[in-house]
């Protein structure tokens, strides 16, 4: 269904304005509020979103990708059997595009209606992409119709995809970008709803600057994400990139249910499959 709005509109101040509370927000100047539309490219980002309207789901995410000029290449896709109710799980390096590109390639496959990513709720703000995601937020105010909502799609015949380390990829103290532990919940809700898992692994990399942010942060004893920030701009850095996708082999829930091991230590190792797939 295209908009009734001929322009649609990133607005980091309107973001701002319905996410913090009126007490707090006289607090928070208006030059810092200039500098992050800055920092993240707010205009550029615009200027994409209106060169792809008034496209949705995944007919938006190719229009993004073709308009950035950016390549993708897929392999495994074999792997995806016909009728299979699945919980893909994949490694997180780009904190966006990653996003959109498998959007793009699993809405081509099963159709928008029949595809659902869960996302932090701060992304329902991607007006386009709305009607694929499943907002979560666990500590607001709607975090219990959200995850009704979730249950709602794990129990339908929807495909689900998840980034079960919830962060983009980071420098590890090993030199290697990769990302954080995998939390366990996609393992337990796979076994729940009854999905094979389908390990996927996305070939790609952030900006030096990006990673060193996150270091020096670190460091530095910050608890707030700052290097969450540079993400959307990230995003416009990549134009010209070319990415590979892979898809595994389905992993059987009814496996994972009677395995010996944790959650915890089931996640940990479906993750290392995930890294293990280019080389397999």
């Amino acid at each position: 269904m295209a908009y009734m709005t001929p322009i649609l509109q990133l607005d980091i101040k309107s973001i701002i304005e319905a996410r913090v509370p009126a007490k707090k927000r006289r607090w928070i100047p208006s030059f810092l509020i200039k500098r992050i539309e800055r920092l993240i490219r707010q205009k550029e980002l615009n200027e994409i979103l209106r060169a792809t309207l008034p496209s949705e789901g995944s007919v938006f995410a190719k229009r993004v990708l073709d308009y950035l000029n950016i390549s993708i290449d897929v392999k495994g896709i074999e792997n995806l059997e016909d009728g299979g109710r699945y919980m893909f799980a994949s490694n997180h390096p780009l904190g966006g595009l990653d996003g959109i590109a498998l959007i793009s390639v699993l809405g081509e496959k099963y159709g928008d209606d029949n595809i659902r990513f869960l996302v932090n709720d701060l992304l329902m703000n991607v007006e386009p992409l709305k009607g694929v995601f499943l907002p979560v937020n666990k500590f607001g105010r709607q975090g219990k119709s959200y995850a009704e909502i979730i249950n709602e799609k794990m129990a339908s015949d929807c495909q689900i995809f998840q980034f079960p380390a919830g962060l983009c990829s980071r420098l590890n103290d090993s030199g290697e970008i990769a990302d954080l532990n995998w939390q366990k919940s996609f393992v337990a809700k796979a076994i729940e709803s009854h999905r094979d898992i389908i390990p996927v692994f996305f070939e790609g990399k952030n900006s030096k600057k990006f990673y060193k942010t996150a270091l020096w942060r670190k460091k530095l004893g910050i608890k707030f994400n700052l290097e969450q920030i540079l993400l959307p701009a990230e995003l416009c850095k990549a134009r010209g990139s070319h990415f590979n996708i892979f898809f595994g082999k389905p992993i059987s829930w009814q496996s994972l249910a009677d395995s010996q091991k944790s959650a915890r230590e089931i996640a940990a190792d479906i993750r290392s499959i995930s890294y293990s797939l280019p080389r397999s």
